[in-house]
């Protein structure tokens, strides 16, 4: 299950980086906001999988 997750934060990262410089490409600030926030959702999900590795060990 921990692999599942990590998988999907990384998908949801690169999702967010790409909404991020098709944002910034096209100069549509709110494009740019959503990828962040994204990105930073993908972030925070990784790290709380990270903790629940860590505390498994």
């Amino acid at each position: 299950m921990s692999g599942e997750q990590k998988a999907e934060a990384k998908v949801e990262q690169a999702k967010g980086k790409l909404k991020e410089t098709a944002g910034r490409l096209t100069g549509n600030e709110r494009m740019t906001a959503e990828g962040r926030a994204e990105q930073a959702k993908g972030d925070a999900r990784e790290a709380k999988e990270n903790i629940k590795d860590t505390f498994k060990h």
